[in-house]
């Protein structure tokens, strides 16, 4: 008798598995989109709509990371580490934002049944420790289920320079802005090759697709074509704004017909007291906003139309997630052309925007808009992005097509949905289940339950309860009702009051109250203790406590470090080939004295290229050859102190260093520059100020300066021709503690505030 053979056995996806893409926007305000009443049009979102369903009762967390995790695990953010954001990553329990194997993914358990599965863009859900070299990967895409990954880690990338990754390896675009590039179109692209690619060699695998750009988190980069579409567009202001939209939404049947439309606040400015100068900034930053919106929804109509062509296009199932959290108002009262600095708090006078105003949304800019436009976007609600106690933070819009199975409905659905239900949706269309171990891991039960009916029943009730916290702006829904304490605002980082007790509890009455603006909390003491009871018990179950508020001084405190590495290092050699190493794993050279020698090899002055750079546009530094003279440019938010030989240096073997003499006293203090050639001074300069915290978000580099590019004397990567052997690079030992950091950049943080 014959052998026969025994192949093991693939995961194969059920009998009529769809494939799945989940679209997943970033900060965008419910009332933005032309789909759900906004005037900034989407066309393509609009259509899709069309021949699908509008959801307008979708919930988020108020904050792209938590959300992503609740998102992605069908879990709440709390219980997957995810309290809050990666780069505020503190040692509790919930807020460490390392996922737990506890909670796979639903790519995980996509894959083990049969699916391809893709992310495409954004990922702010890998520690900022763990994006190095040195790993470890379990927690990228790759390690939590997906088997291809093409985008950045963070929580935004300079949408000309991106901070890109092919899986776990840095890659670089093959062409700068000035030809063209732009991230969002190049990772449209890859996710259409992908596809197309993958259904012609396995047409009858299904694949899941997870489709998050890094629009509309700022910053906002989109070319004038697309800017000036928008020009005098907005010119009405923020208040005639809202009244359009919230018109607009009665009309389309968004909102229902006794919603009113909620008051100016106090902390928006009224449109008519404003200047003619601040009128020209704020609607020039919000145009500019709306170009991006263009073009994005140009970019997803592109691959929304590449699934059209599949031959199982009626079979996909498209979820599009009209933003992670609400408009942003990190922009500030003003808006700038520099986010990065003005996240740091240091905010732009309308003076230093306007003289700058010429280069909105291109490569030298980050732009944001000011926050009067956030609380525009976010009709008919109050609050913004981060201020996860109110609908304005936490109620996105959603559309849902699925050709072979849901028939279009003009009339929204609204059930209560948040984020932690999609997971078990998406297991029921694909008609898997949940199981309950990964990997030999025991699962913590999904926190969510599916709403697949609700595509062919118009009356499904949706959750029956759900919290929100994020920097200890939290509310509980109940039954209809829901319980709100606002607590920080999202463009002060600074502020930690504390004193919790003595939050001002609001109560609404959703089911009559669509947009919370009655509030009942004094007629109604008896209910609204009820409720924060309610929220008391769902804190205690998701491992919400400890609450913590606090914004910079958590960024500032210890962090793990790249693992195998020594975190009180002060000596460090690199090599040619190191780059895209995270500045939280690169040495750290602010706030302190420092050195640096780096032995190359000349070729005279036919010597071009960087030595070694960090950081980019908004911030960082730069050693470079340029025509055989070494120069070293510290870039303080588009200051620059740039010190520079007399002469080139000859061919063959030289040391050139750079010697940074700290002033002390504090953090972001001034510097003395020397940049020294075989350890004889060749140039000085001075840095009256200097970066405190982060660069931005771009890397640390030897031998190029990768994505943005420090200085615009060269173009990036601006490659180092000659050799390199090794950099040494030498701290000196830090002054403050970082808890005393902490304490000295809230006070100076305040007075620097007061001061513009």
């Amino acid at each position: 008798m014959e052998s026969e053979a025994a192949w093991p056995r693939i995961p194969t996806a059920p009998e009529g598995a769809p494939n799945i893409v989940v679209i997943l926007l970033d900060d965008v305000g419910f009332g933005q989109t032309s789909t759900f009443g906004g005037l900034i049009p989407t066309p393509n979102l609009d259509k899709l709509a069309s021949e699908g369903l509008r959801y307008n009762r979708f919930h988020t967390t108020a904050i792209c990371g938590p959300s992503r995790a609740a998102l992605l695990t069908g879990r709440n953010h709390h219980d997957t580490g995810n309290g809050f954001l990666m780069e505020w990553a503190t040692g509790f329990p919930s807020y460490t934002t390392m996922i737990p194997r506890t909670t796979a993914t639903v790519a995980e358990v996509l894959k083990d049944n049969g699916y391809s599965t893709w992310w495409f863009g954004k990922n702010h859900n890998t520690p900022d420790w763990e994006t190095s070299v040195a790993g470890p990967f379990d927690r990228w895409p790759t390690g939590m289920g997906f088997e291809y990954f093409y985008g950045f880690n963070a929580g935004e990338t300079h949408q000309y320079y991106p901070v890109l990754f092919e899986n776990t390896t840095p890659v670089e675009p093959d062409k700068g802005p000035d030809e063209g590039y732009h991230f969002m179109t190049d990772m449209t692209d890859r996710a259409i090759s992908r596809m197309r690619y993958a259904t012609s060699v396995a047409p009858d695998k299904p694949f899941f697709m997870y489709f998050a750009p890094g629009a509309m988190h700022a910053p906002h980069h989109v070319t004038k074509e697309w800017r000036d579409r928008f020009t005098g567009a907005f010119d009405m202001g923020w208040e005639k704004y809202r009244d359009v939209v919230f018109a607009n939404q009665k009309r389309m049947g968004i909102v229902p017909p006794d919603a009113e439309l909620t008051p100016r606040p106090d902390w928006v400015a009224e449109w008519d007291s404003l200047s003619e100068q601040q009128k020209r900034v704020y609607c020039a930053l919000f145009e500019n906003y709306a170009g991006y919106f263009a073009f994005t929804d140009h970019e997803v109509g592109r691959l929304l139309d590449a699934i059209k062509e599949l031959p199982d296009a009626e079979n996909t199932l498209v979820l599009y997630i009209v933003g992670d959290n609400g408009a942003s108002s990190e922009g500030g009262p003003d808006g700038t052309l520099d986010e990065i600095k003005n996240l740091s708090g240091i905010l732009p006078s309308i003076e230093e925007i306007l003289a700058d105003l010429d280069k909105l949304g291109g490569p030298e800019t980050e732009p944001h808009y000011p926050l009067g436009w956030a609380w525009a976007g976010n009709t008919p609600f109050q609050w913004v992005k981060q201020v996860a106690s109110h609908l304005g933070g936490s109620r996105n819009p959603m559309v849902v097509s699925w050709p072979a199975r849901v028939s279009h409905d003009p009339v929204p659905r609204d059930p209560f949905l948040h984020l932690v239900d999609v997971a078990p949706t998406l297991y029921e269309a694909a008609g898997v289940t949940m199981p309950d171990t990964v990997n030999g891991i025991e699962q913590m039960p999904l926190a969510g339950r599916s709403f697949l009916p609700s595509l062919t029943d118009p009356g499904f009730e949706g959750r029956g309860e759900q919290y929100f916290e994020i920097l200890s702006n939290r509310s509980i829904y109940s039954d209809g009702w829901k319980a709100n304490a606002q607590h920080t605002l999202p463009w002060r980082q600074d502020i930690a009051p504390g004193n919790w007790d003595q939050d001002r509890w609001e109560l609404y009455h959703l089911e009559q109250d669509f947009s919370e603006a009655k509030d009942l909390a004094e007629a109604m003491p008896e209910k609204l203790e009820e409720m924060k009871h309610r929220f008391d018990e769902a804190a205690e179950k998701y491992h919400v406590y400890p609450l913590d508020d606090r914004g910079v001084a958590r960024a500032l405190i210890p962090k793990p470090t790249a693992p195998g590495s020594d975190p009180e290092a002060l000596d460090f050699t690199f090599y040619a080939g190191a780059t895209r190493l995270p500045e939280t794993a690169a040495p750290s050279m602010k706030n302190r004295s420092w050195k640096l020698a780096a032995r190359v090899t000349m070729e005279g002055a036919a010597t071009n290229g960087v030595i070694m750079a960090i950081g980019g546009v908004a911030g960082g530094m730069s050693l470079y050859l340029k025509d055989g003279v070494p120069i070293f440019d510290y870039n303080y938010y588009g200051e620059h102190t740039t010190v520079r030989a007399a002469q080139p240096l000859p061919a063959g073997d030289a040391v050139v260093g750079v010697e940074f003499a700290y002033d002390g006293g504090g953090i972001g203090k001034g510097a003395d520059v020397t940049l020294t050639v075989d350890g004889a001074p060749v140039g000085s300069g001075r840095a009256e100020r200097t970066v405190f915290a982060r660069f931005g978000v771009d890397t640390f580099g030897i031998g190029e300066d990768t994505g943005q590019p420090v200085t615009t004397d060269y173009r990036p990567p601006f490659r180092f021709t000659g050799t390199i052997d090794r950099v040494d690079i030498q701290l000196e030992p830090v002054e403050l503690a970082p808890h005393d950091a902490a304490k000295v950049h809230e006070t100076e943080l305040r007075a620097v505030q007061r001061r513009e």
